[in-house]
This record gives C-alpha cells, structure tokens and sequence, in this order.
C-alpha cells in the first residue's frame, strides 16, 4: 500500500505529498535536476550563485519582502546547491502552508537577479569560499572530487573560482536557467498533516500555470577514471587525507548493498570498523568517516580523516588493512546480520525527521521516477547476501583503484 500521492502537472512538475498526522509543520520544496556539474566552462558556481540569488528579488518581492515572508511567522526558508540538484525548501506551521507555497514558487520561477544584488551577494560568496579555504577537512573533499573527476565538471568546486564569481552579470543567469530548466525534471515535494486533496488545491493554484520548459542542456558522462596520487604542503596544523575510487551510479541495482558496506566501514555509528580501528584502538584520529555519492552516471567512495603528521601512513595502512577484511574474507551470519540492522534503524530514524523525508521523497521521485516504501527497502535488504557484498567489495576496494590526497603541514 502507497503511504504518499503523486500528481503530474500539465507543465511537467510533478508534485509529491506523504501525509503524517502527528506534526504540525508542514515542510515542502521544489528540487531541480540542475546542479554544478550543468555549467559550461566559464560557468563554474553560477548554480550555487542562483540559490543565493533567488533570496535577492523576484517579479513581485524585494530582498528583505522575501527574508521576512516566513521568518516573521516562525517559520524557516533555506536552499543548498549540489552536484546535481538545486532545492528550495520551506518549515511553516501548518496554516501558512500556501504562503510557502506562494514564495517558494516565486523565487524558483520568478527571479530577476537583479545586478546591485549580485554585486552583494558576489562579496558574500567570496567570504564563503575563505570559510572552507580556512577549513582543511572540507576544502580536502573538493580538492579530492578534483583529483578523481580531473578536468570533468563533476570535479568543479560548487562555489566555483574567485575569477568566474567576480564575472558573473545579470545575463549570465539568465542564460544558464534558459539552458537547464526544465518543468519535467521539477519535483515539488510535501510532508505535513494536512490531506493530499488540501495540498494539491493549492498546488493547482501556484504551479498549474507555470509555462512548461525544456531546456537543451545534455550532461556529459564521466568514464576517464584512473587512481592518482597527490601531496599537498598546506598551512595546516594536522596533516588531512583522503582515499577514495569511483563507485556505482544512482540506478544501478549493487547501490543498495554497497551502502551497507560503506555504513559498516566507516559510516556515522561510534562502532564503524574504522573508528574502532584508527580512534578506539590506537587513538591516531578524532574522527573518520566513509561516504558515497551516488549520480547519474558514476558514484564516489571517500574516506577522510585528520591526524598527526608522523601517524599519517600509519593510519592510512589501517585504513588499507581494514578494506583487505572486506575483501579477504565473507562476511560471517552474524556480522551480516548486524550491518543490515543497523543499517535499518538508522534508515527508520532518518525516515523521522519529516525534513529529510521530504526532500528523499523528491529526489527519488527524480531519480527514478517512484519512491519505494520503507518496506519495501527492507525487504531488499533482508535478500543481500555476504556474497554479494564479498563481490562489490572486490571490485570497489580494489587497491589498485584507490586515488589518495594528502594535506601536510609546511616544514
């Protein structure tokens, strides 16, 4: 049995709604198949430059109408950019839904960029990029995503340079929406306790007229990966590294159990194989952490991790010895057993944050055109098998494969 409702518009933007009845937040956004890797060269950060720029002034509201629309009533208007999504996304109470609506709506379709806020928001940006510049475990992930897509937009920093931020005008927003917008790749995403047939009234009333778009952009694929080695000397007081290699894409059938190994590997829990191998058993790092990003095309595993710089190999050949596990040996019943049901709970307690859910609704909804039941998901991962995951760990935690990044203190 389906718990949401899905609606397809005459333009395209398909509308999703999960109905929870013991909340009085609505939360709601539109999520665009649009992101960094759409720019051209010469476009790099013009996506993340438009989510700053819908705040600045739309067709019918200023900046600070735009600010106040939802704060003044309690409520929270946010964005963020991606690689390949943009989303603006609202919390109200519940009987300010159609006023989210109403704005969300307008700063998605309406903005005018106007140029005096570029100016203003060129400044801002230019700071941000010195916040992460300053920030050694985040400014490694971009350089690492570098390192593995090379000269690929995939590889682009999300904020872009400090040369193509300076040089963006009014009409090189403009041109970079007509290129990408496209109504049939929007997915307007709902989670409150009001009844689809309420939410979709509104809906009608905001996203029914919207002309439909089709914007010619084509996204090229990446398939030029080889295992680099890189060692930068940076003013940093830890040394930082990264290791990582190309991964499975976003439909791809092995992306549900590889998400299981790289949970178990080093995922969020205190007792992920590398925190209990590098924190707790020799006290090398603070934290460590595995992930995996999944696109259209391709995925990324990464692993990142600060330490002191005479424990740097030290730690990476820990890091190497606890992939070989992986890959030496099958999963016995009981560990196997333990990863899906960690795996499961954290699963159901991301499911409870009703902001999450809302935008996991729309992005899967994007992706791959449905959104399965938790359930569902469930059951898939009761069928995984150790020999399944024996064999994706054989062909991602290939040492061959492995790219590395290394920050180091300057002598």
């Amino acid at each position: 049995m389906q718990d949401h409702s899905i609606f397809t518009f005459k333009n395209g933007i398909r509308i999703v709604h999960k109905q929870v009845t013991n909340s009085n937040i609505a939360h709601c956004g539109f999520i665009l198949d649009i992101g960094s890797r759409d720019e051209l060269p010469g476009q790099m950060g013009l996506a993340h430059f438009w989510e700053h720029m819908a705040f600045k002034g739309t067709e019918k509201r200023k900046s600070y109408q735009i600010i106040n629309r939802l704060d003044s009533l309690g409520g929270e208007l946010n964005a963020y950019t991606t690689k390949e999504n943009i989303c603006f996304y609202a919390s109200v109470l519940n009987n300010h839904t159609e006023k989210a609506f109403d704005l969300l709506t307008d700063i998605t379709f309406h903005s005018t960029f106007p140029e005096r806020q570029i100016e203003k928001e060129r400044n801002v940006i230019l700071e941000e990029m010195s916040v992460y510049k300053d920030a050694p475990e985040d400014a490694i992930q971009d350089e690492f995503d570098q390192l593995v897509f090379s000269n690929h937009a995939l590889g682009f920093n999300i904020l872009g340079t400090k040369e193509s931020v300076q040089s963006f005008r009014q009409s090189d927003f403009l041109k970079f929406v007509r290129q990408n917008i496209n109504t049939g790749r929007i997915v307007f995403s709902s989670v409150s306790s009001w009844p689809f047939a309420k939410v979709l009234k509104i809906a009608h009333k905001y996203l029914n007229d919207i002309p439909a778009y089709a914007g010619k952009r084509a996204r090229k694929s990446f398939n030029d990966y080889t295992a680099k080695t890189r060692l930068d000397k940076k003013p940093v007081l830890q040394a930082h590294c990264g290791i990582g290699t190309i991964a499975y894409n976003n439909v791809d059938e092995r992306k549900l159990p590889f998400s299981i190994l790289v949970n178990t590997l080093g995922g969020p829990a205190m007792n992920s194989r590398l925190n209990l191998a590098l924190r707790e058993k020799h006290g090398y790092v603070y934290s460590i952490d595995a992930n995996y990003s999944a696109f259209h095309d391709i995925g990324l595993m990464s692993i990142f991790f600060g330490t002191e710089k005479r424990q740097l190999y030290k730690s990476v050949d820990l890091v190497i010895r606890e992939l070989r596990k992986f890959t030496s040996k099958i999963m016995g019943s009981g560990q196997l057993h333990k990863a899906k049901e960690q795996f499961i709970g954290q699963m159901a307690m991301a499911e409870e944050n009703n902001i999450s859910l809302m935008l996991m609704m729309g992005k899967s909804l994007l992706i791959h055109d449905k959104i399965e039941s938790f359930q569902d998901v469930v059951k898939k991962i009761r069928k995984i098998s150790a020999e399944e995951l024996f064999l994706i760990a054989n062909d991602i935690f290939d040492e061959n494969k492995l790219s590395f990044l290394y920050f180091v203190p300057k002598e």
